[in-house]
């Protein structure tokens, strides 16, 4: 399946390990790692930037294999879980700094196409949340008001 915004069809990314035991040389317990997490969690850390810390700096390569269950499962059970979706989080940043282009630069044609690309990815990913109950049935995207949804 191709990209939805653009003429890519790249198959690129990378592969998890097979064994889904954590290596023989982590000494780091489950209790230990979900203590991490959510320390993590509390300094403001989304859930891959947390993914990517415990990575590099604590050798946990996949939290599932080392505690059972993902990272965002983790924050839920804790209530330390963000309120939007990370992935739906970027894009509204991505929208809201676009528009404060277009505010300094009116007459930018590419900036107010690529605005509309992204808001329309926003509305499909926002129906697709609100469909899987993970935002809520009155949830909606406002241009005006998404500067204060990333506050």
């Amino acid at each position: 399946m191709g990209r939805m915004h653009s003429k890519g069809k790249g198959i690129a990314g990378s592969a998890i390990p097979y064994r889904r035991r954590p290596p023989a040389w982590l000494k780091t317990s489950s209790d230990e790692v979900s203590e991490q997490i959510c320390k993590l969690a509390t300094k403001g850390l989304t859930p891959s930037a947390i993914g990517v810390q415990l990575r590099d700096s604590h050798g946990v390569g996949q939290v599932k294999t080392v505690t059972g269950s993902k990272v965002l499962r983790i924050l839920k059970a804790n209530g330390l879980a963000p309120k939007i979706p990370e992935d739906l989080y970027h894009m509204i940043k991505k929208a809201v700094s676009i528009r404060k282009h277009l505010e300094k630069f009116r007459k930018d044609r590419d900036a107010k196409f690529r605005l509309i690309l992204v808001e329309s990815r926003i509305h499909r990913l926002a129906r697709y949340y609100k469909r899987t109950k993970r935002l809520p049935p009155n949830w909606k995207y406002r241009s005006a008001t998404a500067s204060t949804l990333l506050a």
